[in-house]
């Protein structure tokens, strides 16, 4: 497949493009700066350059899928939350529709469905995820949303759980991007909200049981 990862140069977005071109797909990591494009290129990636709060017709036109890896962070402040999060989503998503790029990935994170769990700029974070995961619920795209625990930087192991709810966890970054990859021609995941943290199950079989 033809892959559009958002976000491709964060720590997630790298580990995503990883999975990508080693699993003979071909990647397309959408930076801001260009300068970030060498560190891309040697995974073996095509490198775009396009900006979330602009035009992405250019990039998206002739993908297969689209993956959202990119996020704010809850700690750069509201604008900027409300910028990327849930505008920048929305924008990708639309564009999207209009290209007619049907298969759509979502990296959300767990409790964007209950962003009443927090408060302050976590909460406003958790509540801008969330109106980014509707809104492409209800775009009429093939979507997947993936609601990771606390991100880690522990090496991956290849097992999960995976639930529409599961317990308050942490899971690997590695483990959330092989999701995320997986998850691409898993029809099982298709139409499907779920969270995600470290489990027992291998993902493939984690996946299936959704």
């Amino acid at each position: 497949m033809k892959v559009l990862v958002a976000g491709a140069n964060g720590h997630t977005g790298r580990l995503i493009l990883q999975y990508l071109v080693e699993r003979g797909h071909e990647a397309y990591g959408m930076v801001r700066d260009e300068q970030q494009a060498p560190r891309l290129k040697n995974i073996g990636a095509h490198v775009v350059t396009g900006d979330l709060e602009k035009d992405l017709s250019d990039l998206v036109t002739g993908m297969d899928a689209v993956i959202f890896a990119a996020g704010s962070g809850s700690k750069t402040g509201p604008e900027k939350t409300k910028d990327v999060d849930r505008d920048g989503a929305i924008n990708l998503i639309d564009t999207a529709k209009k290209q007619g790029v049907d298969r759509f990935v979502m990296l959300s994170s767990i409790f964007a469905d209950q962003p009443d769990v927090a408060e302050g700029p976590f909460g406003y974070y958790l509540q801008m995820k969330g109106e980014a995961d509707e809104h492409l619920r209800n775009s009429g795209l093939t979507y997947t949303i993936v609601r990771p625990g606390g991100l880690t930087h522990e090496e991956p192991t290849g097992k999960v759980q995976a639930a529409e709810d599961v317990e308050r966890g942490s899971i690997s970054r590695g483990d959330v991007a092989d999701v995320i990859v997986t998850s691409l021609e898993q029809k099982n995941t298709y139409h499907k909200s779920f969270d995600l943290i470290e489990g027992e199950d291998e993902i493939p079989e984690a996946l299936k049981k959704l």
